[in-house]
């Protein structure tokens, strides 16, 4: 007896094989659906709906676009002014104090046994606030970044710094030359191992403080072209309202296309002007700081060399053995602090900012001089008469540096408050625009619902 074949063995057959008849509701339902996306766009009532639907999608999308987008801009510039460069700022604070630290050592250990007050006092400031700040960039850096590895490290050598110079200062107080020892150890360790790591943490900082800058002035082009779109699209919407009624105004679409210009020209006009800011603060702000800060620290380390020239009395000498190792440092150091003197105040944007720099300039000028000096003294193996014309108030290759050193902390708090004005008149220019954007375009795009409802009651 032959059976015929089953459902299983109708599918497995083949593509020759008859399939399956659609079930007729099933085919009534598609039928009618088909019917009505036909009357929708056959029909006048059923265009409008379509296009009603159509250009309130446009307008919401262009409010969340313009949301998204404006919201991560201004997270990233909010990040320039309360993170970034507060950052890069205690990153330059830390290297400079450590140099400075470092300079008042050697210049304590040459008054002799006892220390002068306030040069001992400066010391301790110094290293009370490297260890200030390196606490608060600790809390304020991921564990995973390599500024948070610089700052482990910096917290791991700075007691070891901290217990030569007391070596060195008890040595020196009984009058026992192993304290100069101590006190060129201290000082190779603070030059190969300290500001190393010091300037590597401010590099790093430095290149975040850039990275968010960057986000915050790229272009959001993508709500641009949706805003242009929608635009677009509303005034299209109107024109076609106008040909076909001969009315001028459709209030719903005419409220839809404000809101959407507003939107629009807020987004293009407060961007331009975050931009702007932002750009100035790096270009007038940063990058005069950066020089500043290298011009600072330079300052500190020559001063700091000066002095050891004379603490080690030419027992260090450069690795081809042919000049003293601190004063050809002093003379390296020297060098760049006058080129990027230079640098700043092409970079100062006003008087205000120029006139520290001028001062800087000419103080190392008379610096020099004077050094000059003392060298040609101590050659002369005067070594008391050498020392008056390094340490002293007046006369001394000491207050040049004095001279100098406030000069280039008055540039540098002028070119701060430079950055900060800039920068937060430009995080200003975008406070507001995400949430505005999207309650303006909820706004739009109702309304662009109701100027196509209005229409529609017109066949009703």
């Amino acid at each position: 007896m032959t059976y015929p074949p089953s459902g299983t063995a109708l599918r497995e057959s083949g593509p020759d094989q008859p399939v399956a008849p659609v079930p007729a509701q099933r085919r009534d339902i598609r039928a009618e659906t088909v019917a009505q996306l036909r009357a929708a766009t056959t029909t006048e009532p059923g265009r409008l709906q379509i296009i009603g639907a159509v250009l309130a999608l446009l307008v919401l999308v262009f409010g969340v676009i313009t949301f998204v987008e404006i919201s991560g801009r201004a997270s990233s510039a909010d990040a320039v002014v309360t993170r970034s460069q507060p950052l890069s700022a205690d990153a330059a604070s830390i290297y400079r104090s450590l140099a400075d630290a470092d300079t008042m050592a050697a210049s304590g250990f040459l008054e002799g046994a006892q220390e002068p007050k306030d040069v001992h006092e400066r010391y301790e400031a110094d290293i009370k606030e490297a260890s200030r700040l390196l606490v608060k960039a600790a809390g304020s850096t991921d564990a995973s970044t390599s500024s948070h590895e610089e700052i482990t490290r910096l917290g791991e050598l700075l007691p070891e710094y901290t217990g030569l110079i007391e070596r060195a200062r008890a040595n020196n107080r009984q009058g026992l030359p192993l304290g100069g020892a101590y006190l060129r150890y201290a000082n190779q360790k603070m030059t190969n191992e300290l500001l190393p790591a010091a300037e590597r943490l401010y590099t790093a900082e430095t290149a975040r403080l850039g990275t968010d800058s960057a986000d915050a002035r790229r272009w959001p082009f993508l709500s641009l072209a949706a805003g242009l779109v929608a635009l677009a699209a509303l005034v299209w919407m109107q024109r076609r309202n106008y040909r076909r009624t001969h009315r001028v105004f459709n209030r719903g679409l005419l409220a839809a296309t404000a809101a959407a210009t507003v939107v629009l020209l807020w987004l293009a006009v407060g961007h331009t002007v975050a931009r702007a800011e932002l750009h100035g603060a790096m270009v007038n702000g940063q990058e005069s700081l950066d020089v500043l800060n290298k011009a600072r620290i330079n300052s500190l380390k020559a001063r700091a060399n000066e002095n050891l020239t004379l603490v080690a009395r030419g027992a260090v000498l450069t690795p081809d053995g042919t000049r003293d190792r601190y004063e050809y440092d002093y003379s390296t150091g020297m060098k760049a602090l006058g080129s990027q003197l230079e640098t700043a105040e092409k970079l100062a944007g006003d008087d205000t900012g120029s006139e520290p720099v001028k001062d800087a300039i000419s103080s190392v000028s008379e610096w020099q001089d004077r050094h000059r000096k003392a060298r040609a003294t101590d050659d002369e193996g005067e070594y008391d008469a050498a020392l008056k014309q390094i340490i002293g108030p007046k006369g001394t290759t000491g207050q040049s540096f004095e001279q100098v050193d406030d000069a280039l902390e008055q540039a540098l708090a002028h070119e701060q408050g430079e950055f900060d004005a800039a920068a937060k008149s430009g995080r200003g220019a975008l406070g507001g625009l995400p949430s505005g954007a999207a309650v303006l375009a909820l706004l739009g795009a109702v309304a662009a619902i109701v100027g196509v409802n209005r229409r529609l009651a017109e066949y009703r």
